[in-house]
């Protein structure tokens, strides 16, 4: 009994010892051997004592290497010496080139012992980890900086937090997951490792670890009040790219650089889409654009969610609800009315006898699991099997699956590309052990009654395209969505499945509701542990090229669910299964600002009027309004609940055509900001501290924002109200509607009145705006982007304080990669004179038709064909003087 108790003692007193360690008693390291060039610096870490092992074991050696890549950016990568230990893959992320440069604006210093180091741009310091001793260990990362009080920091997404993000008791969890109704506080669909730093007149700069382990990013303050931000993280290597500013633009045009610049969408892409998950069949999905034509709404582009497949199998068509002639036929008819189609691809491929699995089976390029068979688990088709973007056959076989079934002649010819539930989602939970009784949950019940009884007949549509009888008695879900040495890819012998070091992951495990973390990928043998949070990008990436394959040369739409940093090089994002809630509308705002000007997605936006739940007439008209807005504006909701197109409420539906008026007039306005975004990073859609960065009241603003630098919007906020408390700057503006100045002192304005068709949007002195105008013989608002693309321009010139204006139009062909010829047309005011000039090589075939000056007594407006100018000018094809 004695020596039961002496034992029980021992292994307690053991035990507590492990688990009674922190961070601060770990020994640290220390930097020898220094190897210092101009530019860069090598040094040696060696473990400073005894191991710590807090979470798993420490390495104890390490290398440090700095470089100083361009003026502005500072790398600063810690690793193991025989480059073991994973590192995100350059195939996914590849790595910016290094620059000399003389003049470097951040600089690196450190402690040799305990190893620490500090990053400074002058005398401030950006960067500080000194005091805090760096955890290095198979499994587990530590690594903490100081920062100011008070700290004006933004980012670390996904989430749906407040756009400045809490200064005390906040972690931002990295893992992706599938998030129906994306909570806050809670790890979401993406992870972007990134913040930017405001720190008003001292200047911003940004910070970008690029790991994509999972990880716990903290910001809190220590026992004695001082603020950090602390990594911990399940793996990798320590890689931080170091961003000098100063202003926030120059932080995001940095950060560009880094992982990547924006993709150029087509014009067409920035015109109305419409989705709604549970169109019962293809004729559903053709009233609903007949509708939105009747109801003189304009509709650019339909999209159908998994209802066209057959049991929800990716790559079929139900043949009796979506049968492929059909399909083919409402194609055809959007085509020929300057329309477009999207389909819905999951990367779940249904484990049965489907052409997709066929392929895929024999070609091998599924995961695998420990005993090389095919993994398993459970989505909407039933029991299903992933692709692995690894191995080296997988884009073969996604481009010819993209080239057979979304082929002109046989197949259904998309014009863009949807993903969802590539994160991966995994119906099955952790231990997966049998995927076939998850799967009995995402099997198809009994179709709800017919849409239609008798059907109604589709005006517009040939006689052979009406639909015959009743609705077709199919079945449909009703289940919500929320139900080697210096290889690089890892060390061996490494808890897969459960680590010590537990990320606060709001799925529980690891691997739950997702691919299991243990799964080793084809090719070099990465572990899912370490890629589980790029396997949506890699998929995304995947899909464009196969899109490219399928259709060279043109640029194609691709919407994401799942993302990591450097995504938006290859497509856009929507914002997941929001619910129809007044809050989700509010915090679209923050999202849609952090994933455009901080994390270089620019195509983003959420769904409006909400996804999940029952949406109001009010709701829905400002959505609709705000919708106007996002640089992706879709409208699209749930299966379950309440249809919210448009044209349903006569309110919403005036708000849809007010608003998308607004949007098309100022189109070119946008294809021109986000095409300057696409060439050098400068966000375009920004909080108001990007515009105003001196400006402290700006700071917190997330119920407003810039669109480009000339549009302020500022949104009705809540529920029965019609007037909004709006900040405005020291600065000059102009309603956009009434063309009224309003002299902005840094202080709120109740703007009132606000009818649910309107939103408040301000002119920001100091800009030439050109909008597109109603051309002879119109009948009204242009209703598709084609058309819009024949009218001709008005110019806006709104001065500023001191007088002038300037801005800029960009013109091509409005959909290739690589267009033959372009324009881009400087606008200048200035004394009474209005300046157009630039680089000009597209033919537009459109006039500046009129001029409009605004902050004069009557708001004089000019003809440009009484101007003393020659037509070929006013053409834009070029320069040209005009006397205002």
């Amino acid at each position: 009994m004695q020596w039961t108790l002496f034992l029980m003692t021992l292994v307690g007193a053991v035990f507590s010892t492990v688990y009674a360690k922190g961070p601060e008693q770990c020994p640290g390291y220390e930097a020898i051997n220094v190897n210092e060039q101009d530019g860069s610096l090598e040094v040696d870490l060696r473990l400073l004592g005894d191991s710590c092992d807090l979470f798993s074991s420490d390495l104890p050696n390490l290398k440090l290497l700095v470089e100083h890549q361009t003026e502005n950016r500072l790398h600063v990568l810690i690793f193991d010496p025989d480059e073991a230990v994973y590192q995100v893959p350059e195939s996914v992320l590849p790595r910016p080139s290094t620059m000399e440069h003389r003049d470097r604006k951040i600089q690196f210093t450190y402690e040799r012992s305990p190893f620490s180091f500090k990053v400074k741009r002058g005398e401030e310091v950006l960067f500080d980890t000194s005091g805090n001793k760096l955890i290095f260990e198979t499994q587990y990362l530590n690594l903490r900086t100081w920062i100011p009080e008070n700290p004006n920091i933004y980012g670390l997404g996904e989430h749906s937090d407040s756009l400045r993000l809490p200064r005390v008791n906040y972690t931002r969890t990295l893992w992706n997951r599938d998030a129906y109704g994306i909570p806050p506080k809670s790890n979401l669909y993406g992870s972007h490792p990134v913040y930017v730093d405001h720190r008003g007149s001292v200047g911003t700069h940004g910070v970008f670890f690029l790991n994509s382990n999972g990880m716990d990013i903290k910001i809190d303050e220590s026992d004695d009040g001082r603020q950090y931000i602390e990594y911990n993280t399940q793996g990798g290597v320590i890689d931080l790219y170091f961003l000098a500013g100063p202003t926030p633009k120059e932080v995001g045009k940095q950060y560009a650089e880094v992982v990547g610049f924006p993709a150029m969408q087509s014009y067409w892409a920035f015109g109305l889409h419409n989705c709604r998950y549970g169109y019962r069949d293809v004729f559903e999905v053709a009233e609903v654009v007949y509708n939105y034509s009747q109801a003189r709404i304009p509709l650019e582009t339909m999209w159908t969610d998994i209802d066209y497949m057959d049991a929800r199998k990716t790559f079929t068509l139900d043949p009796k609800r979506f049968p492929p002639s059909r399909m083919r036929e409402l194609v055809k008819y959007l085509q020929a009315h300057d329309q477009h189609y999207i389909l819905m691809v999951d990367p779940a491929i249904s484990y049965s006898d489907n052409h997709a699995y066929n392929q895929g089976s024999n070609d091998s390029i599924f995961l695998t699991d420990v005993s090389g068979a095919f993994y398993k688990g459970a989505v909407w088709p039933g029991v299903t099997v992933w692709p692995d973007w690894f191995n080296s056959k997988t884009q073969g076989y996604w481009n010819e699956l993209f080239y057979q079934f979304f082929n002109p002649e046989g197949g259904v010819d998309i014009d863009g590309l949807w993903i969802d539930m590539n994160e991966a989602s995994n119906f099955c939970p952790d231990p997966c052990e049998d995927a076939y009784s998850y799967a009995e949950e995402a099997d198809l019940p009994p179709a709800p009654p017919p849409v239609r009884s008798p059907p109604r007949p589709l005006p517009g549509f040939p006689a052979d395209f009406q639909p015959q009888g009743s609705n077709t008695s199919t079945r449909s879900l009703i289940r919500r969505r929320d139900s080697g040495k210096g290889c690089k890819t890892g060390i061996a012998g490494r808890d897969l499945l459960n680590p010590q070091y537990q990320i606060a992951n709001a799925a529980g495990s690891l691997s739950n509701k997702t691919i299991r973390t243990d799964i080793v990928h084809a090719g070099k043998g990465y572990a899912e542990y370490d890629v589980h949070n790029i396997y949506g990008t890699m998929m995304s990436s995947a899909s464009r090229k196969a899109m490219l394959h399928r259709r060279p040369g043109l640029r194609p739409l691709v919407i994401t669910r799942s993302t990591f940093a450097g995504a938006g090089a290859h497509v856009g994002h929507w914002l997941g299964d929001n619910l129809s809630e007044w809050e989700m509308y509010r915090i679209s705002i923050a999202q849609m600002l952090a994933f455009a000007s901080i994390f270089q997605i620019p195509m983003v936006g959420s769904d409006v009027c909400g996804y999940g739940g029952n949406t109001t007439e009010e709701l829905c008209a400002r959505w609709a309004t705000l919708g106007a807005f996002y640089p992706f504006y879709r409208n699209h909701n749930a299966l379950g609940s309440i249809p919210q197109e448009f044209y349903r409420w006569p309110t919403v539906a005036a708000a849809a055509r007010k608003s998308i008026d607004t949007r098309y007039r100022l189109l070119d306005y946008l294809y021109t900001a986000f095409w300057r975004q696409t060439q050098t990073g400068e966000p375009f859609l920004q909080p108001l501290f990007y515009v105003y960065p001196h400006d402290a009241n700006t700071f917190d603003n997330q119920l407003q924002f810039f669109y480009g630098d000339a549009l302020l919007i500022s949104p009705v906020h809540d529920k029965g109200q019609t007037s909004v408390t709006a900040y405005f700057p020291d600065d000059i503006f102009y309603d956009f509607y009434t063309h009224k100045p309003l002299r902005g002192h840094s202080a709120n304005i109740t703007l009132a009145d606000i009818h649910l068709t309107d939103i408040p949007v301000h002119i920001r002195g100091g800009y030439v705006i050109p909008l597109r105008i109603e051309g002879k013989g119109s009948t009204g608002p242009a209703q598709t982007t084609a058309e819009l693309r024949r009218r001709n321009f008005e110019l806006l010139v709104a001065p500023g304080l001191d007088g002038s204006a300037t801005g800029e139009l960009y013109l091509d062909d409005g959909e290739s990669i690589v267009p033959n010829t372009t324009s881009l047309v400087t606008f200048q005011y200035k004394n009474g004179t209005l300046h157009i000039g630039g680089k000009f090589g597209y033919k537009a075939g459109v006039l500046v038709e009129s001029i409009t000056l605004l902050g004069q007594s009557q708001g004089r407006r000019s003809n440009a064909d009484r101007q003393s100018v020659k037509p070929t000018q006013l053409e834009l094809t070029g320069p040209a003087e005009i006397e205002l």
